[in-house]
């Protein structure tokens, strides 16, 4: 049997492989040019908020958005706002130049927010004055002021009590307020709006030991004359009553000096127990039932130290 062989096929080489000109890559589209961003709305933040503040305050991030805490502090400050704009609203109808000076300013969160959403643009010949002892924070203050144009507010740095008799503030003020003054900076915060006769008065009040203070100086002596001493036996007790009764106090001083008021709770602070907020509108009327009340009240309880502080006026013909 015959076999066939047939040649085996040559591979081409380089030499003689057919000449395939290089691949060209395709032109490429020109890019469209990109809109410009738009700002994204936040449906938390009122219409004609300054975001820029709101960025100084870190209460929106640097790319200006809300995170789990900051949206806590924002939904904390409109509260507050919702309690005061009616005050302000209330104040500007008798008189446009109002004045209102907030104590123990700190960074003037609340004083910038009032400004921004009710003075800037209903109240421009308003006046908003930042109490302040840390002079960083005076000096901060100001120059964000500047920066956003807001000439109606201005910062000095006194103590509460220095501020009652300083050239800086005008004889008279229209609405005062004291945002977590410490200990008693909040009761000079009262004589501060007593000696100017505010017409209203906003207190947040904060850390009240001195009560506390007295009341365990004349803790053995007490317990053998009143069972109510077992209210406040235990140190715990001690601070708790003591805080709670510093407000009660304070309540029954502006009322005696011709206060009507308003105690209730802010929301979105129940992770503070600094949530308690006092409102009093001058009624112009003195009290002398809330004065009775007040001075019984120190005597009761061993207190009779602290009458210079929760100060009363004197009875006159006028007191109802």
């Amino acid at each position: 049997m015959e076999l066939t062989v047939y040649p085996m096929a040559r591979r081409p080489s380089a030499y003689n492989r057919p000449f395939a000109p290089p691949a060209v890559p395709p032109c490429p589209m020109p890019a469209k040019p990109k809109a410009p961003a738009q700002p994204v709305a936040i449906p938390e933040i009122r219409p004609g908020q300054s975001i820029e503040l709101l960025k100084e305050l870190h209460i929106l991030t640097r790319d200006g958005k809300l995170n789990q805490d900051t949206r806590r502090k924002l939904k904390q400050v409109y509260h507050l706002y919702q309690f005061i704009e009616p005050l302000l609203a209330e104040t500007l109808a008798d008189t446009p130049n109002f004045t209102l000076v907030d104590h123990g300013a700190g960074k003037s969160y609340l004083g910038f927010i009032l400004y921004d959403l009710f003075c800037k643009a209903q109240a421009p010949e308003a006046r908003i004055v930042g109490i302040e002892t840390r002079d960083e924070l005076v000096t901060r203050s100001r120059d964000l002021a500047q920066r956003l144009a807001f000439p109606g507010m201005e910062f000095h740095n006194l103590s509460v009590a220095d501020s009652i008799t300083s050239p800086l503030l005008p004889p008279q003020v229209d609405v005062v307020t004291a945002l977590h003054a410490c200990n008693t900076a909040t009761d000079d915060a009262i004589r501060f709006a007593l000696a100017k006769e505010a017409r209203f008065i906003v207190l947040v009040p904060c850390c009240q030991a001195e009560v506390a203070t007295v009341l365990n100086q004349h803790k053995g002596e007490r317990l053998k004359e009143s069972v109510l001493t077992e209210i406040w036996r235990h140190p715990i007790h001690t601070r708790e009553f003591g805080s709670h009764l510093t407000n009660v106090l304070r309540c029954l001083q502006l009322e005696a000096h011709g206060y009507q008021l308003r105690v209730t709770e802010l929301v979105g602070w129940e992770h503070s127990m600094k949530n308690e907020l006092i409102i009093a509108t001058r009624k112009g009327k003195p009290r002398r039932e809330a004065a009775e009340r007040l001075n019984r009240l120190l005597a009761e309880l061993g207190l009779e130290a602290l009458q210079s502080r929760f100060f009363t006026p004197a009875p006159t013909p006028h007191s109802v």
